[in-house]
């Protein structure tokens, strides 16, 4: 009899202990056959889409000349009104509108969906050059969000200040795919500036996935981590399974103990 429960343990610690390879777990495998000087992963800048915000703001040498091409600020309170909390002013942002267009100052509408940051800058230096002189743009998209879903440690939306945004830093922000995460199946969706959808799966246990055009992350994103077979076998399971062994166990035990 003590053999035999011997054995039973055995197959179960094997069953509970499956193998599984490095290269279904690390990140980066073969990196160091990577030639990085012919293999540069290539970033293309982002591209304003309708329903993007943006910041711009006009600065030149004369201040006040500059000021008609600047959004009013707005007051904004950190706190109730019986807080005694200072009230700070918070810049205006310019939202694309569903035909890609903004309302400017002094200019009018413009068209800004299939620009990126720089060549906007460009543009409105250009047009506003014809009333200032010297003038200085900067545009920044400040709706700049990601969404990473699935199996890792905070699953979430995530507001980002830096459009230079890699899909390993995306899942940092996640807190890194759980142990249960299928590294070698990761989905990224996009949205298209005409509303359509693109999708691609990039396995991170290759390096070679740095060279993907999904490899650097655009604006409202989804990136969705897939569970690996057992973690979803285990959702099949009953959650009172363990107390059922268990009292299986002693009722074994029990009917050892008596048959002696």
């Amino acid at each position: 009899m003590l053999k035999f429960r011997s054995f039973i343990t055995m197959v179960c610690f094997a069953l509970l202990t499956s193998c599984v390879s490095r290269e279904d777990i690390v990140y980066f495998n073969n990196a160091e056959s990577l030639d990085i000087a012919s293999n540069k992963v290539s970033y293309d800048a982002l591209k304003i889409k309708p329903n993007d915000q943006l910041n711009i703001t006009v600065s030149a040498d004369e201040v006040e000349a500059a000021m008609p091409f600047n959004l009013p600020f707005v007051g904004k309170s950190l706190g109730g009104a019986d807080s005694g909390l200072n009230v700070t002013n918070a810049l205006q942002s310019y939202l694309v509108n569903s035909d890609g267009e903004i309302q400017f100052p002094v200019i009018g509408t413009i068209e800004v969906a299939g620009l990126n940051r720089k060549e906007l800058s460009i543009f409105l230096e250009k047009k506003i050059s014809e009333f200032i002189k010297n003038p200085i743009v900067n545009v920044r998209i400040s709706n700049f969000q990601i969404t990473v879903l699935g199996e890792v440690a905070r699953p979430g939306t995530f507001s980002v200040s830096d459009e230079y945004l890699s899909l390993p830093k995306a899942l940092g922000l996640a807190g890194d795919l759980t142990i249960y995460g299928k590294r070698k199946n990761v989905l990224i969706i996009r949205e298209l500036e005409n509303g359509d959808k693109q999708h691609a799966y990039l396995d991170l246990t290759d390096s070679n996935f740095i060279n993907s055009p999904y490899y650097y992350l655009q604006q409202n994103d989804v990136v969705y981590v897939e569970p690996n077979a057992p973690q979803i076998q285990s959702s099949s399971y009953n959650r009172n399974a363990s107390v059922y062994i268990s009292i299986a166990s002693v009722l074994v035990s029990l009917a050892v103990l008596i048959t002696r």
